[in-house]
């Protein structure tokens, strides 16, 4: 099928340049070569001008690195890279790597170009490179937006104050948006005269090992990065674990989680293709399918709004609401039974067990079940000096050890910690009408069974040669 005209923004309206060598595209969001409509737009404006296509990555390294990011999240993006590198060979499209900024390389490879298309996402970084380009480059620009089902603006043209405001939106959209994408034939084969990749990709661990950054946080055996493993997670999920997924979603130790969120993050399956799959799955009934669409639409494109309407959403005092803010200094002299300083709860060595060991499977092994993100959050408003130091440091330990951390959900799910796309509450100490969330939630599963599973899962990464938990 055609890419949805509601993907597609013109970012100059100027013609495509004359002599372009190449359509360039800027792979940065979207890290794959198949199902990626800002790929197929490229493939199909190369064929109408009758040039190839280039795909370029700018690979931040050293002082210039992406904020926040160390070698557990290069080496997942670095596998990813190298997955896309070799599916985008065979489709006859070529590919140059090289240690810039996004902005730098486009701009600098843009010159040859006829034209250049962008892929899209929403934090403030991804935000400056875009201007950046658009002040730089004089060919014309396209970007095209793939890695949400309804694009953004498509969807609201403000800051939304709960899921619940935005669900009817796209309730009334996203069908239109879950559609197939035909991948285009390239009638015009990379070959020789394009600009060489200055990084050879094809082994990774070479590549992470010349790279300059925090090896405090190692890789994970956990995960392994990819659109081909994305999609073999994804089909073993769907012809399992998913026939379970509406009844058994918030139980952590039951393994009805898909964990498809790193792959999201890193752009490596489109959200599309999963919603598709969903769908179309033989497993899993009508309250499943619901289910799952209601995480991978709503919540995650809540918080896509969120990042992209709202200014400095990295800090406590723009992304949690003014009444959770001020019930919250209210209560900041409150006396807490507990405060632990942030090395104590990196480490997990707090009085809470069961915090403790979704702390290690976060720490170990890039990832932690929703139910108990939230609770891990709001134990950590409860344990820290104020809340603004809470929130400092839950996100800190969010995008220090999360494959999926430093996203849009990141930033969105820890202003919810503080209040953010919720209403007040019964009072209570330190929380004042902030949402609480006591040890009582550990009820609703076997929280003994997840000790089991975490301690499983933290031998598996000691024995395969990640650090001991």
């Amino acid at each position: 099928m055609a890419i949805q005209a509601g993907r597609i923004r013109v970012l100059n309206d100027v013609a495509p340049r004359e002599g372009g060598a190449y359509v360039l595209y800027l792979l940065q969001q979207a890290n794959r070569a198949h199902f990626n409509p800002a790929l197929e737009y490229a493939v199909g404006e190369a064929n109408r001008l009758g040039v190839p296509v280039l795909a370029c990555f700018g690979l931040l390294d050293g002082a210039n690195g992406f904020p926040e990011a160390n070698a557990r999240h290069y080496a997942f993006l670095l596998q990813g890279l190298a997955d896309a590198k070799a599916g985008l060979d065979k489709r006859g499209i070529g590919f140059c790597l090289r240690k810039a900024s996004p902005a730098e390389i486009a701009i600098d490879l843009a010159r040859d170009a006829a034209l250049l298309v962008l892929d899209r996402g929403y934090l403030a970084i991804q935000k400056r490179w875009y201007g950046e380009i658009g002040k730089a480059v004089e060919t014309r620009i396209v970007q095209v937006e793939g890695d949400v089902v309804v694009p953004v603006e498509v969807a609201s043209g403000k800051h939304e104050y709960a899921a619940r405001t935005l669900r009817p939106k796209l309730n009334r959209l996203f069908d239109s948006y879950i559609a197939g994408l035909s991948e285009r034939t390239v009638k015009h084969r990379a070959g020789r005269g394009l600009p060489e990749t200055e990084i050879d990709i094809s082994d990774p661990d070479a590549v992470l090992a010349g790279m300059t950054l925090d090896r405090d946080v190692p890789p994970v055996k956990r995960f392994t990065g990819g659109e081909t493993e994305a999609r073999r997670r994804l089909k073993a999920y769907l012809a399992g674990p998913f026939g379970t997924y509406g009844t058994e979603r918030n139980r952590p130790e039951a393994g009805a989680a898909s964990h498809m969120s790193p792959y999201l993050h890193f752009g490596q399956i489109s959200p599309v293709e999963i919603a598709l799959a969903v769908r179309a799955a033989g497993t899993g009934g009508d309250e499943d399918k619901t289910a799952y669409l209601e995480e991978l639409i709503v919540r995650r494109e809540l918080a896509m709004n969120h990042v992209h309407y709202t200014e400095g959403y990295e800090a406590y005092a723009r992304a949690v609401p003014e009444w959770a803010r001020k019930t919250l200094a209210e209560h900041a002299d409150d006396p807490r039974p507990h405060t632990y300083t942030e090395a104590e709860l990196a480490e997990g060595r707090t009085h809470d067990t069961y915090w403790n060991a979704a702390q290690a499977e976060m720490r170990e092994t890039g990832y932690m079940h929703n139910h108990l993100r939230m609770y891990w959050g709001k134990k950590i408003l409860d344990w820290s000096p104020s809340p603004e130091e809470g929130f400092r440091r839950t996100l800190r330990l969010n995008n220090r050890y999360f494959l999926d951390g430093r996203d849009a959900n990141s930033f969105t799910n820890v202003a919810w910690v503080y209040g953010l796309h919720d209403r007040p509450w019964a009072r209570r100490k330190v929380f004042g009408t902030v949402r609480y969330q006591s040890e009582n939630s550990l009820k609703k599963f076997d929280a003994k069974a997840y000790l089991k599973t975490v301690a499983a899962l933290c031998a598996a990464e000691e024995a395969q040669g990640g650090r001991k938990a």
